[in-house]
């Protein structure tokens, strides 16, 4: 399911137009982003959390060349899936 498919079933779901339910998506995934830049973890319980994990440089390697590049530190964000989403999935 990507971010189109989940506007079209909001909007039907809850009788909006597609307008409001993109507005309303947009929102939810800007407070996401916002929450993670600055540092927040952000948790939906039953669904699992999000936060920022921090990696160190290193020394990678170009596969083409074969070349060592340093690569800089970055932050990824990181899901963990919760414990009721993890036992719904597997039983079915």
């Amino acid at each position: 399911m990507n971010k189109s498919e989940i506007i079209e079933a909001l909007s039907k779901r809850e009788d909006l137009t597609e307008k409001k339910a993109s507005e309303i998506i947009k929102l939810v995934f800007d407070g996401f982003t916002e929450e993670l830049k600055k540092g927040d973890r952000i948790e939906i319980r039953g669904f699992g959390s999000f936060v920022m994990r921090n990696y160190d440089a290193y020394t990678g390697r170009n596969p083409k060349t074969g070349k060592s590049i340093p690569v800089s530190p970055k932050k990824l964000p990181l899901f963990k899936v919760g414990k009721e989403l993890r036992e719904k999935v597997n039983k079915s």
